[in-house]
């Protein structure tokens, strides 16, 4: 079934319902960012891959609305399916909402899947929509009578996470939700997103591809929790330890009906950005409390053990990216290599890392005009190859038992033009001047975020994507809520940096067509000092690899702005130089690392 007749398939479903307008989300039932393929409807219906979209369909037509990161990938996805890219001019702006407004009628109605559209998606639906007369049906996945081969619900195994990664027990931090519970004044709390319960529990999975998650639900009151997961799933030992720890373990598809059997008398929390409309509907007449989750904050702030973990898993990450570099280096003085060869040979070296557990996330690895695509994915019939000459990018990172990492390097191939240098320059400028920041406490990521814009915008340059997200200790590399971004409309913009929050410093710069620039860097939100105007924060760089000097325009440099690399190098030499075995690996490092 190609993409026009599994599009005409879904039209035929509508008509039955009567359902003038059908919304597909990007979203699972747990609106997770990367899903299973379970729930990849609207990348199945379209063929638009990206990990950002909405699909609507109509009887006369269909579009895509995604962000800048994925135009260039859309058009060709797109193309030929009779869908149309609608191209959003502002990042995650709700810009389909206010076409369907328009393109609806009164008593027509909008469909979609209440199972994975949130309770905060389906209220915004509804207050924009009900003006107009539209109504909502979230009753029917009409993509499910006709996807006759669809993934089944993943069942991976499960694993307990050791205290000595975690830093934190299971006991502990579900005394330290109850603790939450009490301080609310509510009787339990529902938690959705698969992160917080992993966190949660101390467990980990491979449910989602590139995040240690499972899908479950966990349910946590004052003296005790359940988990819904499926008891098939649990060794007798992990077993044993949840009992241990007040833990009942259910059913997965048992949810719906412990939420219908929550007790009336009492008051349950929930976070309607992540409580599917569906699980609303099903606590109709509920005592609710829209209270957010609160293992947000807790997952967000790492604790001294996975602080001391990161520190060290950016030392053996830097290893294999070392190893990958030379690697290339010397192959492309005799024949050229692809993308997709970059992208194995990297997780190779990892993998050949302790503790090693997969990549974070798909590698970009975008050689000249194919690094100006910001979301990039290399396919081994159509990936460029590379010879010595031009500019890659390579935006990757690992999933370690003691860590995630997520770096991003962009490398010169052969000699460098002027204009390669200054938008190369401008970019380094804006990543050391946020590396460098001192804030008061406070301080929301929409504000720090322009730091890293500055020299670009001196210039009349921008680029279309946030300049950092929160990541996770071995779970999400994109993780909420924190995060660097123009706008404070977002959890990332308006959230105020917190000591403890290990974020991504990663600004670009993109010239269609013929290369794409992006330096990135974790850095950890520390304290810093207190004044007579209050108390002040700064960052701690995490990630440890040298940054191409050859792509560099020095004279654009300033004193501290030198400093500041020559002082990072050093860093990275003192890092990486111990684990490494090989004179001739340690000579490679240290040729990187010299000073200015």
């Amino acid at each position: 079934m190609n993409i026009p007749s599994r599009i005409e398939h879904l039209r035929a479903e509508m008509a039955h319902h009567n359902i003038t307008a059908y919304l597909v989300p990007s979203s699972d039932p747990h609106q997770s960012e990367y899903v299973a393929p379970r729930w990849q409807t609207r990348a199945w219906l379209s063929g638009f891959t990206g990990s950002a979209g909405t699909l609507i369909v109509t009887a006369e037509g269909a579009g895509v609305w995604t962000d800048s990161r994925y135009f260039i990938q859309g058009e060709a996805q797109l193309a030929g399916s009779g869908i149309t890219l609608e191209r959003q001019q502002v990042p995650h702006a709700p810009e389909h909402v206010d076409w369907l407004v328009e393109n609806l009628r009164a008593g027509q109605q909008l469909g979609f899947d209440g199972r994975v559209v949130s309770l905060s998606q389906a209220r915004f639906l509804e207050e924009k929509l009900s003006t107009k007369g539209i109504k909502l049906n979230a009753k029917y996945d009409l993509a499910a009578n006709f996807w006759e081969d669809r993934p089944k619900v993943p069942t991976s195994e499960v694993y307990a996470f050791d205290t000595a990664y975690a830093g934190q027990s299971r006991a502990e931090k579900l005394t330290e939700i109850r603790t939450w519970l009490t301080k609310v004044g509510v009787d339990a709390v529902l938690l959705v997103a698969l992160d917080e319960i992993a966190w949660t529990l101390n467990i980990r999975a491979a449910d989602v591809a590139f995040n240690p998650v499972c899908l479950s639900y966990l349910l946590v009151t004052k003296n005790d929790a359940q988990w819904f997961v499926g008891k098939e799933r649990i060794d007798q030992k992990l077993s044993t330890a949840l009992k241990e720890d007040g833990v009942e373990v259910a059913d997965y598809s048992k949810i719906e009906t412990a939420l219908q059997n929550f007790p009336a008398s009492q008051q349950l929390a929930i976070d309607p950005t992540t409580l599917s409309y569906r699980f609303y509907e099903l606590l109709a007449g509920k005592d609710l409390k829209e209270s957010g989750s609160p293992v947000v904050m807790m997952k967000a702030i790492k604790n001294k053990t996975e602080i001391q973990h990161f520190r060290n898993v950016m030392c053996k990450d830097g290893v294999a990216l070392l190893r990958l570099f030379r690697w290339l280096e010397k192959t492309l003085k005799t024949t050229t290599v692809t993308e997709v060869e970059i992208s194995e040979r990297l997780a190779e070296f990892r993998s050949q890392q302790n503790l090693y557990k997969g990549e974070s996330f798909p590698a970009i690895v975008g050689y000249n005009g194919n690094g100006a695509i910001v979301h990039y994915h290399a396919e081994p019939a159509t990936c460029a190859s590379l010879n010595a000459s031009g500019i890659l990018l390579l935006d990757s990172g690992g999933q370690y038992l003691d860590g995630t990492t997520d770096i991003t390097r962009t490398v010169a191939l052969g000699s460098t033009t002027m204009e390669q240098r200054r938008h190369f320059t401008l970019v380094l400028k804006g990543m050391i001047a946020l590396s460098k920041a001192r804030f008061p406490k406070g301080t929301g990521g929409a504000q720090l975020d322009t730091m890293a814009r500055q020299f670009l915008w001196q210039e009349g340059l921008d680029y279309g994507h946030g300049t950092g997200h929160g990541v996770g200790f071995f779970l999400n590399v994109h993780e909420g809520p924190q995060g660097f971004a123009t706008s404070a409309v977002t959890s990332r913009g308006r959230t105020a940096l917190q000591p403890g929050m290990v974020t991504s410093n990663e600004p670009g710069f993109y010239r269609t067509g013929h290369y794409g620039i992006r330096i990135e860097n974790l850095i950890l939100c520390v304290e810093d000092r207190s004044t007579d105007y209050g108390n002040f924060l700064r960052f701690e760089t995490l990630t440890l690899f040298p940054i191409d000097r050859r792509l560099l325009q020095l004279d654009m440099l300033s004193e501290e702005e030198r400093k500041w690399l020559n002082d990072y190098h050093q860093q990275v030499l003192a890092g990486i130089l111990p684990l490494l075995k090989e004179d001739e690996e340690r000579t490679w490092l240290r040729q990187q690392c010299q000073p200015l």
